[in-house]
């Protein structure tokens, strides 16, 4: 799939933004709404190799993101799988741009590569505009947290063994 990019500006400086968004832990805040069961696969949820596994939407397919670059404070960037047998690759990114005083524009780029035909057709038939309008859910759902000052460190849970 070509990548869906969306972005907003919140009210909060960088540094800020991005200590919050590079504990993978905090993920499950503002993005519960289209990722469900969401659980750490590691206890450490910060840093590179931190990871995640969630189901989608109300599907029973399951994915995971493990963090694979972090660029304090400017880019953290996720790559994983999702979908049946875990077969189509996902990379996604968040770049983070100063915006005036103490403004952050956040920028999140998402791409998948599905591996089979089935997969690609799954994919044309609206994947693509759900994904875009999930994300900038999300995206908002993370300003109001940031700015409202509700946003709680460690947010999710680690996945029993």
């Amino acid at each position: 799939m070509r990548p869906v990019t969306v972005s907003t500006t919140i009210d909060v400086p960088r540094e800020q933004v991005f200590e919050y968004l590079s504990d993978i832990a905090n993920h499950v805040e503002f993005s519960d709404h289209y990722l469900k069961d969401f659980r750490l696969e590691r206890l450490q949820s910060r840093g590179l190799g931190a990871s995640a596994s969630f189901r989608l939407g109300r599907r029973a397919q399951w994915g995971e993101v493990v963090v694979t670059g972090l660029e304090p404070p400017y880019r953290i960037e996720l790559a994983g799988h999702a979908g049946r047998l875990g077969r189509v690759g996902i990379n996604a990114a968040y770049t983070l741009t100063p915006s005036g005083h103490h403004m952050t524009t956040v920028e999140y780029t998402v791409s998948t590569t599905p591996a089979t035909r089935v997969d690609g057709l799954r994919e044309a038939l609206g994947m693509r505009s759900r994904l875009k309008r999930q994300s900038r859910r999300a995206l908002r759902r993370l300003a109001g947290l940031l700015e409202g000052g509700g946003a709680t460190a460690h947010a999710a849970r680690v996945a029993a063994g």
